[in-house]
């Protein structure tokens, strides 16, 4: 066989496949270090959930772990997997299993920024405190599918310790996907119980999303409910969904009903609320990480005007609203205020510079500035909100403007105390299992 047929067999197409695949190689690379680039340059490097860490002396580069990533969060770097775009991480952990060679360990937190994670059973989901279970967002995992799951799980070890006459079962603390599952678990299996959610409708922390938000979840099985084929789905149609299998069960649930208090009573607990006081032999809290909404503490913050979520920006439309806050979900509620016609919107932030924000909702911020709609004060804080008009203090200086709505987002203040309270351990995670 003479050389060049040789060549034009066997030498060419090799050399044309290994070409191909240097080239789709740093092809591979150039995107993923643009995506850690701009994650760096705008602050986006703490994963707000649990999330991988690579270890590059075992990884091979193959690329499992990024085809088995849905959020399209884990790039190459140096021919190593890499979390390039940590905040859109939210702890799926699909990409560990899917590494076969085992170089993805799951961690909580970051050498930087610890996450406080409660000690959970993993199976039955009680804390180190007998009775007292924690289930979805609050034990570390925040996606919807998870937390059905860990709710209805729950339920059914909470169903083998059942109260002496007088006591309920369990109270149930919080209505979002966890404590739904709960709540029909508890129906299915004729518990006495109560549901408790300190906010006005079902959902949890979906039902504070922004309006049309994609969310991501799964096909799950609820108790009376049955299985529920789900996938990419807006807020609205969750809700929906859910509101639906409430409605048609019969579920109860005590809204606007706050827990201020879980102290031990007899063989139980005694469950102290805003409204009242609940005997129980068992508590499960279906509580997510946001906590209770950070307030002010400005005079005037007591007015009805005063919210800490925008729920349809339609509302406020031709009105005076301060928006209070520095991070995406204050940005996107005021870029969307702005849209409306005839509003005027003011965006409050104490620091010098937006820094854990989005490249998209930066460049949105910008466009809504140019329109004459938005108006940005930085380093400053609110000093006083009245009926009419709000004043910022900016370094000294007084700035008083009409207002007719105040929107503070300002994040949460997680319920760490309350559970350090009750005697549960709860262990900060600077980047380990």
């Amino acid at each position: 066989m003479s050389g060049t047929l040789v060549w034009t067999l066997y030498i060419a197409p090799l050399a044309l496949a290994f070409g191909y695949h240097a080239w789709r190689r740093r092809h591979r690379e150039a995107r993923s270090r643009a995506v850690l680039e701009a994650s760096i340059e705008a602050g986006l490097t703490e994963p707000s959930s649990r999330y991988p860490v690579v270890d590059p002396a075992v990884c091979m580069g193959g690329g499992a772990c990024a085809r088995a990533c849905p959020e399209n969060a884990i790039g190459f770097i140096n021919g190593k997997a890499h979390l390039v775009d940590p905040t859109h991480c939210i702890g799926h952990g699909t990409c560990a299993p899917a590494c076969p060679v085992e170089a993805i360990k799951l961690v909580y937190g970051t050498p930087q920024r610890g996450m406080d994670i409660p000690q959970v059973d993993a199976a039955s989901f009680e804390t180190n405190v007998p009775g007292i279970y924690i289930a979805g967002e609050l034990g570390g995992l925040g996606l919807i599918g998870n937390a059905h799951e860990q709710g209805r799980q729950a339920m059914e070890a909470i169903a083998k310790r059942r109260a002496d006459d007088g006591e309920f079962d369990v109270v149930i603390v919080g209505a979002g996907p966890a404590g739904i599952a709960a709540t029909l678990g508890a129906m299915d299996r004729k518990l006495r119980f109560v549901t408790l959610e300190q906010e006005d409708a079902l959902g949890g922390a979906v039902y504070l999303y922004p309006r049309n938000k994609l969310v991501m979840t799964r096909s799950v099985t609820l108790p009376l409910a049955g299985r529920l084929k789900l996938g990419e789905i807006v807020k609205e149609k969750l809700l929906a969904l859910w509101q639906g299998i409430a409605d048609r069960v019969g579920m109860p649930i005590n809204f606007n009903e706050r827990v201020e208090k879980v102290t031990p009573s007899g063989t139980g607990f005694l469950v102290v609320t805003n409204r009242g006081e609940y005997h129980t032999r068992n508590v499960l809290l279906a509580l997510g990480r946001r906590g209770t909404p950070r307030k002010l503490g400005a005079p005037g913050e007591d007015l009805p005007k005063v919210v800490y979520r925008l729920v349809d920006a339609a509302e406020h439309r031709g009105r005076h609203v301060l928006v209070v806050g520095g991070g995406d979900s204050a940005i996107e509620a005021a870029v969307s205020l702005s849209a409306e016609p005839g509003t005027q919107v003011t965006l409050s932030y104490r620091g010098d510079a937006f820094g854990r924000v989005k490249q998209a909702n930066r460049e949105r911020l910008a466009a809504a500035e140019g329109g004459g709609g938005l108006t940005v004060i930085l380093n400053s804080t609110v000093a006083r909100i009245d009926e009419k008009e709000a004043v910022l203090d900016r370094q000294g200086e007084a700035i008083r403007f009409a207002n007719d709505a105040v929107i503070v987002c300002a994040g949460g203040i997680l319920p760490t105390g309350m559970l350090k309270a009750m005697g549960i351990q709860v262990d900060t995670k600077y980047g380990t299992e």
